[in-house]
């Protein structure tokens, strides 16, 4: 933290400077080939689950196999994607209560599917629904960014997961997710933090301190006030809160936090 990792080797210039808009959009950018993995995984479900409907019977979990060519497809494409796939809704298919069709990178970067028990009888992680991945989604039908937590369910790893609602006609039938490892994510934006001239710290809709170079205020801890979700529905340029400036990563659900207002570049 502090001054030290904005400097580049002795006696070398102090990095530039970078404007609170600058940062928000690279980070933005950092994670919309994410979103856009989560995107293509809602289409491709969507496509899958209609076909079942007009068929005129309910989706089976056989039927998501459809989806595994994508999602090998996106985890190859996508450097920061660690898992990939659709969580559906409790009850949506006619032979499971529950399912993942989960597809995840190894440490040797192959593809394997997440094999995983959901029967209520004997898995403690058979209620998924609970998980902000899968309620913010649901609840507000926008996309969202969860975490960061420790990802018992796919890989013990602590990560952010980036989700999107999956509906037809209006109905909710899951989320199309994706993971990033947090080590990843902060490989990508700590340098654009640490290059503001104050204390920086990006939070989820939910206050969850996603990444920061401010010591106040650790990776993982919760900020319960201001309103983030109001800040995200709000101007592109954000709003001034007790001496704070929020700036939203336009149309990425996460907030840029500075202890002031700098000045913008013309």
């Amino acid at each position: 933290m502090g001054s030290s990792p904005r400097l580049a080797s002795a006696g070398s210039a102090v990095l530039d400077e970078m404007s609170v808009a600058d940062v928000a959009a690279r980070v933005r950018d950092a994670l919309e080939g994410v979103f856009d993995a989560v995107g293509r995984t809602a289409t491709d479900t969507g496509a899958v689950l209609s076909s079942a409907v007009a068929d005129g019977r309910r989706p089976v979990s056989a039927d998501l196999a459809a989806l595994r060519p994508g999602l090998n497809a996106c985890l190859t494409q996508y450097d920061l994607v660690s898992g990939l796939g659709f969580v559906a809704a409790p009850g949506l298919l006619d032979d499971v209560p529950a399912w993942l069709e989960w597809w995840q990178t190894t440490m040797d970067g192959s593809v394997h599917p997440l094999l995983l028990d959901l029967d209520p009888e004997h898995s403690a992680y058979s209620d998924y629904t609970h998980w902000d991945w899968f309620t913010l989604p649901r609840d507000t039908g926008q996309r969202a960014v969860a975490g960061p937590y420790v990802d018992y369910l796919c890989s013990d790893e602590y990560s952010l997961t980036l989700s999107a609602p999956v509906t037809i006609e209006g109905r909710f039938m899951g989320v199309a997710a994706a993971d990033v490892y947090l080590r990843h994510f902060e490989a990508a934006v700590m340098p654009l933090l640490q290059r503001l001239p104050g204390a920086a710290r990006l939070v989820n809709a939910r206050g969850r301190v996603a990444a920061s170079t401010d010591p106040h205020h650790l990776v993982g801890s919760l900020t319960k006030d201001p309103d983030f979700a109001a800040v995200l529905a709000g101007p592109p340029c954000g709003a001034e809160h007790g001496g704070l400036h929020l700036r939203p990563c336009e149309g990425v659900p996460l907030i840029l936090v500075t202890a002031e207002t700098p000045a913008e570049h013309p």
